[in-house]
């Protein structure tokens, strides 16, 4: 008996050799942390925004808007046509998305005024509301190092019926980005909750199209009324 295992012994170790062999020959996945950075999902967009500065760059001293899809979708120069607006949203964004792009689509423009809309995404995916308040000192951080008078005004994540139960987040999120402005004469903090909700204390559907997130021209309108004294 010990005589037969022996004799098998060398054929599995020539067959084990064969197949590591043979695998060798394939690439390997890389499944774990050191596998190459991803391509940026918003390169192809931030480079559309310097290909239209570079055409044509507008004059300094302007406003910039810039955050995620309300402020895309946001016909600035129907809500204020006497105002040097500049559109940088982009749907989908994060927070963090506008602190690291800052400074290819903001500063560039060297505008007296910032005006960002950003974290209802962030809120949605799963982000703490300690992390959407750092995320926001980041891209203070990011304006001020180039523009340190600047003023930024944040616009609060608003109350919408479809991410209704995740308002008390959204609520602690605002708090703790509010509180953060607080030694800073030059960033101000527009709370938009007082005129989204109805008397009920429920999100006012007019203000929301089908989706129930993204906003009818009526929503905008309230924003615009809010923010304008911001912009003067």
């Amino acid at each position: 008996m010990p005589s037969a295992v022996c004799s098998i012994r060398p054929r599995v170790s020539a067959w084990l050799v064969l197949v590591l062999l043979v695998l060798s020959c394939f690439p390997v996945p890389r499944l774990f942390a050191d596998d190459p950075v991803q391509p940026d999902k918003w390169e192809a967009t931030i480079k559309k925004f310097e290909e239209t500065d570079a055409k044509a760059k507008p004059a300094p001293g302007g406003i910039v808007f810039v955050g995620s899809s309300s402020i895309r979708l946001w016909k600035l120069s129907e809500n204020f046509p006497e105002l040097p607006a500049i559109n940088r949203g982009f749907g989908g964004s994060h927070l963090a998305d506008s602190a690291k792009y800052a400074d290819r689509i903001v500063t560039p423009h060297r505008p007296r005024v910032v005006v960002l809309y950003a974290g209802d995404n962030d809120i949605a995916s799963g982000k703490s509301p300690e992390t959407i308040r750092d995320d926001y000192k980041n891209f203070v951080a990011a304006v001020r190092a180039r523009l340190p008078s600047a003023k930024i005004v944040y616009i609060s994540i608003k109350p919408s019926p479809s991410r209704w139960k995740l308002a008390d987040k959204a609520r602690e999120a605002n708090r703790l980005i509010c509180e953060s402005q607080a030694c800073d004469r030059c960033q101000s903090f527009v709370d938009v909750w007082p005129g989204m909700l109805g008397d009920d204390g429920q999100p006012r559907p007019e203000l929301y199209v089908a989706d129930k997130l993204h906003m009818t021209p009526q929503g905008y309108e309230v924003w615009t009324k809010l923010l304008r004294p911001y912009l003067q």
